[in-house]
Formats: structure tokens, C-alpha cells, sequence
């Protein structure tokens, strides 16, 4: 009688530890799905499989990535077929009040898969210039969302959502990681910070010329 209580309840702790086991493994399982949907953003374009990557961080906001932003598009044209080009948010929003709001649309507009038509849309200067100086961006994000064939009522709710303000502090936090200076535009290549001042004319103007001469010295090392 005694085994036979003793077997019963040896089988009962079994089962009972298996369910436990199963359903923390779950539990783990969901923890690192929600964890990879919020870590950085991978907005990428360009030779996929290139060697050499050219990493913005940016803030839609800031005169001086407005500036840069033709000579970028200049250098995607050029070197589109031979390196790989990314975009991250950092947002410099103790100076500038609409930047937070400018990544968000470019991230709700990713999620309709428009990140890089949203993103030139800022850019662009007769955008920029009314945008970044309103009181209230928001109008013209659902303006620019409309004219992109967007869904305007998903993008106004993801626009609102956690989901993108994760998107955006994940950047901040991987910039953060870097243990760089916060400012914008801040490029990358190959996980080698390069100095704006490298990028600049005599006229302090962004310059194709020294770009590439960046970027043709991180080929040549990667061939």
C-alpha cells in the first residue's frame, strides 16, 4: 500500500515538474520573440552582401542631416551596386522638439514597408522646411502618408504606437553602445566612426569627392 502512494505521488511530481518545465520554456520562447522585435532597426539598402556598410544615425529634424541628405542620395547612386547603406534614428530631442515625431512616421511607414520613400519624403527640402518648423508636425505626416498610398488609419495607429517608439529607442540605446558624442549626422562604416569634418568641402559643404574617398579606402581594405 505504502509503494503504491509512494509511486502515485512520485508520477504525480513528475508530470507536475514537466508542466512546469513546459511552461517556462514557453515563457522563455516569448521573452526573446518580443525582445528581437524591439532591438535596433535594420533599415538597409544597397549591395546586400557587401562587405563594406555606411551607417547614418540621424534626426529628421536636423538642419545638418537636411544638408547632408542630397550628397547621401549622391553617394547611394554612385556606390548603390558595391556597398550596403543604413539608416538608424537618433533623435536629438532636447533641441529639437519634432524629431521624436519624424521618426516615428518614418517608422510607421516601414511597417506598411515605405521606410525609405517616407524617409526621402522628410528629407526632402520643401517637406523639411514646414515640417520641422510647425507647432504641429503631425498633419503633414498624414499628408505625406496619404500621397505615399498608405494606409492612413493603420499608420496614424502605429504612428501612436509602443511598437515604433521601441523601434526608436533601440536605436538610441545601440548609438549609445557606440560611446560616441550624441550628434547628428553621425556615419559609420564598417563599425568605424568617421568624422564629419572628413566629409566637407573647403566650403564646409557635405562633398561627394571626400565621401568617396572614404569609402573607396574601406573597399580597397575589404576586397
Amino acid at each position: 500500500m505504502d509503494k503504491r502512494f509512494w509511486a502515485i505521488i512520485g508520477v504525480i511530481v513528475v508530470i507536475f515538474g514537466g508542466l512546469v518545465f513546459y511552461n517556462n520554456t514557453k515563457k522563455d520562447t516569448s521573452s526573446s520573440q518580443n525582445n528581437s522585435s524591439t532591438g535596433a532597426t535594420n533599415h538597409v539598402k544597397g549591395n546586400q552582401s557587401s562587405k563594406v556598410t555606411l551607417v547614418e544615425y540621424g534626426d529628421y529634424q536636423c538642419p545638418a542631416c537636411e544638408s547632408f541628405n542630397p550628397t547621401v542620395d549622391a553617394v547611394y547612386e554612385k556606390y548603390q551596386d558595391k556597398i550596403k547603406f543604413q539608416f538608424r534614428n537618433l533623435p536629438l530631442t532636447q533641441i529639437h522638439q519634432n524629431a521624436f515625431a519624424g521618426a516615428r512616421a518614418a517608422e510607421a511607414a516601414d511597417l506598411q514597408g515605405k521606410f525609405w520613400e517616407m524617409h526621402d519624403t522628410l528629407y526632402a527640402s520643401s517637406n523639411w522646411q514646414v515640417w520641422s518648423t510647425a507647432q504641429d508636425p503631425k498633419p503633414y505626416f498624414w499628408n505625406y502618408a496619404k500621397n505615399l498610398g498608405l494606409d492612413e488609419a493603420k499608420f496614424k495607429t502605429d504612428f501612436a504606437s509602443s511598437t515604433v517608439n521601441s523601434r526608436i529607442n533601440a536605436d538610441m540605446a545601440a548609438f549609445d553602445e557606440t560611446g560616441e558624442q550624441k550628434s547628428t549626422p553621425t556615419f559609420f562604416i564598417n563599425g568605424v566612426v568617421v568624422k564629419n569634418s572628413d566629409l566637407l568641402d573647403s566650403n564646409n559643404q557635405p562633398s561627394l569627392e571626400k565621401f568617396s574617398a572614404v569609402i573607396d579606402a574601406a573597399l580597397a581594405k575589404n576586397q
